[in-house]
């Protein structure tokens, strides 16, 4: 005969059970819901901007319309070259993996001293297949017999094969005068709740320039 209080027990114990699936499932979805949008990199011109409202046509042909903030970020690209670079320059690089480990570059930029610091790291990166982004300060610099550079960030460092052809650029602070129609720009976006586009940042080309990045 089974007695009542081994069944309330075993009642109990399946209530509380469900009580903590259930607290669980609603703490997985809140932190879904919660958890910010991803970055999208958006790589075109400038088609139109009209107070906030950032009209872009996209390398991928897409015409978007983009949102500035008061938060938003804006760099100017100004050609550089390998000579502007040092050892102790803060710099990032687009880069693929080559077989040895080590990478080759598809850019480097350059940030001024003010925002040394930026993205500091080594991560996936959109720019082509495979591709990363380094971000962190330069190491060693051999400019002759094959340009290399090592690119340390903290908790790591990455050597970096520069190809001759390969754009180098320079930051530089900006601000909205830099956004006219025509401007080629390499933005990042986050969508909103309602699907619209917020810019987080933006760099935009100077005298004519692509930002390679």
């Amino acid at each position: 005969m089974k007695s009542i209080f081994g069944t309330r027990l075993r009642n109990g114990v399946m209530a509380s059970t469900l009580v903590a699936a259930t607290l669980m499932t609603v703490v997985s979805v809140h932190a879904e819901d919660t958890a910010p949008a991803p970055r999208i990199g958006v790589r075109g011109a400038i088609t139109a901007l009209d107070g906030d409202a950032l009209k872009v046509h996209t390398n991928r042909g897409e015409d978007l319309l983009i949102n500035l903030t008061k938060d938003t970020q804006v760099r100017g690209v100004t050609l550089a070259q390998i000579s502007d670079i040092k050892p102790g320059s803060y710099v990032g690089t687009a880069a693929v993996p080559l077989p040895d480990g080590t990478l080759k570059a598809l850019e480097v930029h350059v940030f001024p001293p003010a925002m040394a610091g930026t993205g500091d790291g080594h991560r996936a990166f959109d720019l082509a297949k495979d591709s990363t982004m380094t971000n962190g300060s330069v190491g060693d610099l051999v400019t002759s017999n094959g340009r290399t550079m090592t690119v340390k960030y903290k908790g790591g460092e990455k050597t970096v094969v520069v190809p001759d052809d390969v754009p180098i650029v320079n930051l530089v602070p900006g601000d909205r005068n830099l956004l006219k129609p025509g401007v080629k720009i390499v933005m990042f976006a986050q969508k909103a709740a309602d699907n619209s586009l917020n810019a987080l940042s933006i760099s935009a080309g100077e005298n004519g320039i692509t930002p390679p990045m």
